[in-house]
């Protein structure tokens, strides 16, 4: 094989081997664009769901205090009733003994 004919495929394997590398840099970009943005994409889906899962255990903590406040409610109007029925069964006998010692005071000052 003739010298310049060596030469020439020396040179046509190297620009070969240059275009080879440049495809696989090229190719190794891509891909790593295409990672960085399906892993942005899979942060943003993961943050998305945070969020949601977020709200929805917020939302269950508010029904269940809303629940808590509403039976704290109830049994306090049950005691509030509960004792306006004793007072009201009192009341009889603390008006006569309210009477009966006005009557004590009055007699014990004449």
């Amino acid at each position: 094989m003739p010298r310049p004919e060596v030469l020439e495929d020396i040179k046509s394997a190297e620009s070969d081997a240059d275009d080879i590398v440049a495809e696989a840099e090229e190719d190794r970009e891509e891909r790593l664009s295409e990672a960085r943005q399906r892993a942005d994409e899979i942060r943003s889906d993961a943050e998305e769901e945070a969020r949601e899962l977020k709200e929805a255990k917020l939302e269950d903590a508010r029904e269940e205090i809303e629940a808590e406040r509403e039976e704290i409610l109830e049994d306090g109007e049950a005691e509030r009733e509960e004792l306006a029925a004793l007072a009201e069964d009192n009341e009889d006998d603390a008006v006569a003994f309210a009477v009966e010692r006005f009557k004590e005071a009055v007699h014990a000052q004449t």
